[in-house]
């Protein structure tokens, strides 16, 4: 199972609406928020629908690090005392990114567990191309495969 980062790099000032719902049904209504998703076809569709305003790619465990650290837990509770995760056996961070990555902890369905989205920093070092063109193209937006993990190191 191929496992995506999803960041939005651009605000909602000009947007038009039906990006503004694609992003909201993707939990990122503000400018630098994370979610990780499990790739399927309707997601790749929402990605292309809203491209000029995020980035995304395949998740590695560096990335995951670094979005696992920056997770907010509800009610002020350590990973170690959250039942959904020990009875997996995740205690630590470092299991909970592997676990992300293997697909085998859906970090989206787990509302009761993390407040969401993933809130991140702007880039340290800043962006390296135009926010307003694309990967491919000395730009930021779009598809960015396995540099999305530099990218979040960067955030984090």
């Amino acid at each position: 199972m191929t496992i995506l980062a999803i960041v939005r790099i651009r605000g909602y000032a000009g947007a038009p609406w039906y990006i503004n719902d694609t992003l909201e049904m993707l939990r990122l209504s503000k400018k630098f928020n994370a979610m990780v998703y499990p790739k399927t076809d309707s997601l790749e569709g929402m990605l292309r629908k809203a491209e000029p305003y995020i980035t995304w790619g395949e998740l590695n465990l560096e990335g995951a690090t670094a979005l696992v650290k920056r997770l907010r837990i509800n009610g002020g509770r350590s990973l170690d005392s959250i039942p959904e995760l020990k009875a997996k056996g995740i205690t630590n961070a470092q299991e909970l990114a592997k676990a992300i990555i293997e697909g085998t902890v859906l970090i989206h369905k787990m509302n009761n567990v993390f407040s969401f989205p993933i809130r991140l920093h702007p880039p340290s070092g800043g962006f390296k191309g135009k926010i307003n063109r694309p990967y491919k193209l000395k730009g930021e937006f779009g598809y960015r495969g396995d540099k999305i993990n530099e990218l979040l190191v960067r955030m984090s």
